[in-house]
């Protein structure tokens, strides 16, 4: 009887722990300038806007739906490189525009996703 139990309890805890790790993967959060260490954001363009690298916010791009920062990129300084700012979509630039491509891309830390408003 006590292995029945025991058994259960088990059975009871690992679903405890898959569940919760899948809600914690699933978990995302609106971020403001200057709060998105660590964690994946999910901005729509006009939360992006505010990530423009001018008065200590942080500089943010987005390509292809992905969020990347640009903040300590030295090319990106003061939120504008060749033309373009931060806190836009910069989707076509880079794929029509940039010497580069997105190749360029690999070296930049992803922050989170844009998402439709």
């Amino acid at each position: 009887m006590k292995k029945i139990y025991l058994i259960v309890l088990v059975v009871l805890l690992v679903f405890t722990v898959v569940a919760c790790s899948q809600e914690n993967a699933e978990t995302t959060t609106q971020a403001s300038p200057g709060e998105t260490e660590g964690e994946m954001i999910e901005l729509t363009l006009e939360e992006l806007s505010q990530f423009n690298g001018k008065d200590g916010n942080k500089a943010y791009v987005a390509v292809d739906g992905i969020i990347y920062d640009v903040t300590d990129v030295p090319q990106w300084q003061g939120g504008s490189h060749n033309g373009n700012t931060a806190g836009q979509d910069v989707s076509d630039q880079i794929a029509n525009l940039s010497p580069h491509g997105k190749r360029v891309l690999n070296n930049l830390t992803v922050v989170g996703t844009l998402v439709e408003e």
